[in-house]
């Protein structure tokens, strides 16, 4: 997610437990091109022992550029490519959920960034489609089976959707009926570790992927694990019922606190580190007793100090609130109708124009 999974948030998750983090969403232009941002994002923590990338891009031969780079320099392990971007400023050039439309570029962009890679695995997420009646993920999932990717995941709404209502658990189900050689993914509303379980249930899926639900909750992937492991027999209930993550007032603070400390590592400055971690308060606190005016100082901080001063008048022993910090974090929105290139639908194949204005789709990306 942009502007979340940084190389600071992904630290502290790993602190919390197991799993496979990528990084924040990348053009593969601005790779190539080699913007100071783009390496900053790449760079990865030596903590981080698989050093997981996440691709955008809309063109074939970029793609394939910005993947021989990441090899070349031996940057990564792993390459998620993301077509699941419903922001209207992306759809309308052609790029995110609308790409895989285009069913010839979609696979280009596909074959392009397996045959780079070599031997690293290379994983594609998308969305439903473009809405109920231009859907993608079936034709587009075998697509990418064929040019040997070694996942896919699916997001179970459509770009029209954006993150409204709920994600449609049934489409999961049916790629999983459909994509038998490599392992089917699942995405969306899984806020908590049980929710996971109940989509693996629900759906047969393979393992599942998390977005907005770690919002403030960097303790749910060791969660998820302690569930799963359960159903592996690798833990017996008893000590699962240990290890699941109900903190305290106490032990969410700390990881307010933990989490600033690392992106002052990050933006090597406090006070940026201090701006960014105030998008976080009100997920950290979500359903704790945790008064108005105390969230309203946290998101104006601008010093560790000033953090500690007031994380110091929070009780510590105040228990987990159950229901309460469960569910939806981060947007969600009303159903919007996807803005997308004149005519786009009109054709499953590209034309020149149309790739012309795809061009500009790389300029300006979201996670999706």
């Amino acid at each position: 997610m942009a502007g979340i999974t940084n190389t600071a948030y992904r630290r502290l998750c790993r602190e919390y437990g197991a799993g496979l983090y990528v990084s924040e969403m990348i053009t593969s232009r601005a790779l190539v091109e080699s913007t100071p941002e783009s390496l900053r994002l790449i760079t990865h923590h030596p903590s981080e022992t698989t050093r997981s990338i996440q691709l955008y891009g809309v063109d074939p031969k970029t793609m394939g550029e910005a993947v021989t780079m990441l090899v070349a320099e031996d940057l990564a392990d792993h390459i998620d490519m993301n077509f699941g971007c419903p922001v209207p400023k992306v759809t309308r050039k052609g790029g995110g959920a609308a790409l895989p439309w285009k069913s010839d570029l979609f696979r280009g962009i596909v074959e392009a960034a397996v045959g780079a890679a070599g031997e690293i695995p290379v994983t594609v997420k998308m969305r439903k489609g473009i809405d109920d009646t231009h859907l993608t993920y079936l034709e587009a999932a075998r697509a990418a089976e064929g040019a040997g990717v070694a996942a896919v995941a699916l997001h179970a709404r459509t770009a029209a959707n954006f993150y409204s209502g709920h994600a449609d658990w049934s489409a999961i189900a049916t790629l999983k009926e459909t994509i038998t050689s490599i392992p089917v993914l699942g995405n969306g509303d899984i806020w908590s570790a049980d929710d996971a379980l109940r989509m693996v249930d629900e759906t047969g899926c393979d393992g599942v992927v998390v977005g907005r639900g770690c919002l403030g909750r960097p303790w749910l992937f060791g969660d998820l694990s302690a569930a799963f492991r359960v159903r592996s027999g690798e833990l017996t209930e008893a000590e699962a019922l240990a290890a699941r993550a109900h903190p305290p007032l106490g032990e969410v603070a700390t990881a307010l606190r933990r989490h600033t400390e690392l992106l002052v590592d990050f933006f090597d400055s406090e006070e940026r580190a201090c701006r960014d971690i105030r998008k976080h308060v009100g997920w950290y606190f979500k359903g704790y007793p945790v008064g108005h005016e105390v969230r309203a100082a946290l998101a104006m901080v601008s010093s560790l100090a000033e953090m500690d001063a007031l994380l110091g008048t929070l009780d510590p022993t105040l228990p987990y609130p159950g229901a309460d910090a469960e569910g939806p974090r981060g947007r969600a929105g009303t159903p919007k109708r996807p803005a997308l290139p004149n005519n786009w639908l009109a054709s499953r194949t590209l034309d020149q124009p149309e790739l012309a204005e795809l061009a500009g789709a790389e300029l300006e990306h979201s996670g999706g």
